[in-house]
Parts: C-alpha cells; sequence; structure tokens
C-alpha cells in the first residue's frame, strides 16, 4: 500500500511572530522554520503503518518555496521513501494547495493521503477536506486513531460530544489530530541516509494547476496585548464588573 503524506513548512511554534514594519506581512527574516507539527503526526503515523507491514511505500509531498525541501528532507529522515516538491515563491491558498496534491494524487495513486488537520501559520483546517472532495475519496478528519485492514481504514476521529469511529473504503484521506501518536525524533544516521533519497521537483504548471490567489493580504497586525487580570472581593462585585465594564452580562 502506497501512503502519500503532505507537509508544510511554517514558523517553528516555539518563535513568536513577529509583523514587518509597514504591515505587509508576517517578518520572517532569520526566522526558524519547521515542519508543521500536525504534518510531524502524519509522517510518523505513516511511518508506523510501514513497521507493521501495511504501507510498502511513503511518499512526501510539499508544495512551497525552494527552501520547502528542508522539511522534506526531515521527512525522510523520518522514514518517507521519497519525496516530491511543487516549487512555487507564491502564496498558495488551500484550495490551490488541494488541486495540486490531486494532481500528485493521479500520479502516483496512493491507497491512503494523510495530511495534518491544520497548519499552524494559516490555521484554515480545510485542505484535507478539499481534496476530498476533489479527489471524490472518503475522508476521516481529527484522527486520534487509524486502523488500516482489508482494504478499509477505520479512523477514531474527535468531536464535541467525544469520540466518533467512521469506516472508509480505500483509497482515503486522513486528517491527524495531536493525539494521533507522538512523533519521533530523526536520528543523525537517518538524516545523513534522506540526503541520498529521490527528491523530484514538480511545478504547478507542469501539473495544470493555477495557484492565483483570490485573497489578497491587505494588512497584518499583532494581535493587543493580554491586560493583566483582578481579584475580586465577592460575587456581587465580579457581577458588577461583568454587567458594567466587560458588559458581557445585563
Amino acid at each position: 500500500m502506497k501512503v502519500l503524506v503532505a507537509v508544510k513548512r511554517v514558523i517553528d511554534y516555539n518563535v513568536k511572530i513577529r509583523v514587518k514594519a509597514d504591515h505587509s506581512d508576517v517578518d520572517l527574516t532569520n526566522v526558524k522554520m519547521a515542519m508543521n507539527p500536525f504534518c510531524e503526526i502524519a509522517v510518523e503515523e505513516a511511518v508506523r503503518l510501514k513497521e507493521k507491514g501495511i504501507a510498502s511505500e511513503i511518499v512526501a509531498v510539499t508544495v512551497g518555496p525552494k527552501a520547502a525541501q528542508e522539511q522534506l528532507r526531515t521527512a525522510l529522515a523520518l522514514g518517507a521513501d521519497r519525496a516530491i516538491h511543487v516549487a512555487t515563491d507564491e502564496r498558495v491558498e488551500s484550495l490551490a494547495v488541494a488541486k495540486l496534491l490531486k494532481r500528485v494524487a493521479d500520479e502516483e495513486q496512493p491507497q491512503l493521503v494523510i495530511l495534518g488537520k491544520q497548519a499552524i501559520d494559516t490555521d484554515n483546517n480545510q485542505t484535507g477536506q478539499m481534496l476530498a472532495a476533489l479527489t471524490g475519496w472518503g475522508q476521516g478528519t481529527f484522527a486520534s486513531k487509524v486502523d488500516v485492514k482489508d482494504g478499509t481504514v477505520d479512523v477514531t476521529r474527535e468531536i464535541d460530544g467525544g469520540l466518533q469511529t467512521v469506516a472508509l473504503k480505500l483509497p482515503a484521506v486522513v486528517t491527524t489530530d495531536l493525539r494521533l501518536n507522538e512523533p519521533r525524533y530523526a536520528k543523525l544516521p537517518d538524516i545523513m541516509k534522506a540526503k541520498k533519497k529521490p527528491l523530484d521537483t514538480k511545478t504547478p504548471e507542469e501539473l495544470g494547476v493555477d495557484i492565483a490567489s483570490k485573497v489578497s493580504l491587505l494588512q497584518a497586525e499583532a494581535p493587543a496585548e493580554r491586560k493583566g487580570g483582578i481579584k475580586v472581593g465577592s460575587v456581587d462585585e465580579l457581577l458588577d464588573k461583568l454587567k458594567n465594564e466587560a458588559k458581557v452580562i445585563s
């Protein structure tokens, strides 16, 4: 079984985000970049499927600038067999990414596509669902457990009321949640081996996908700093402040 895993290059989650002085965008100058944490979980799940003898090949794919190959090499070091880089310096929206992944899936014919449920930069939580719609495959989102057997995949997913298990026929699309697994760290020998694993580069034009943005970024603003809290002496004082100052109750 071939597994296709999508990964994304984002600002490292430990880094404090800065906005450019002209408020045109987020400042990426000398900022540490990393693989999206939910994508790390997706890669880990694919590797575990291979270790169980369920998956025979893992193909990692990303859309982004040349520097995004660093995250593909990380995926290769973690256990992916080869990688595909869809190279572009443009800002690519969720639907365009889903269309690009659809074309890659058409070429690769995977039985399972695993993505992180969302990226920590745009936080859209859209690409997996859009890809499932474009391919016509079943989808299991927010997966906290994945069980592949006999041409199907059972996905236990987290919902507001608890847990729900859906049974999907393969091929299928799965998006990962935080509690699915704990990603491993790449070992130095595996990092060295990853440099020799195949990494193919394609362009959106070669895949026949128009990635022109439909949304314009007008301005970027840092969130307002949170004010310090206060202690109140009684329930009556709390209610008074909620009513008259915060105006959240009437």
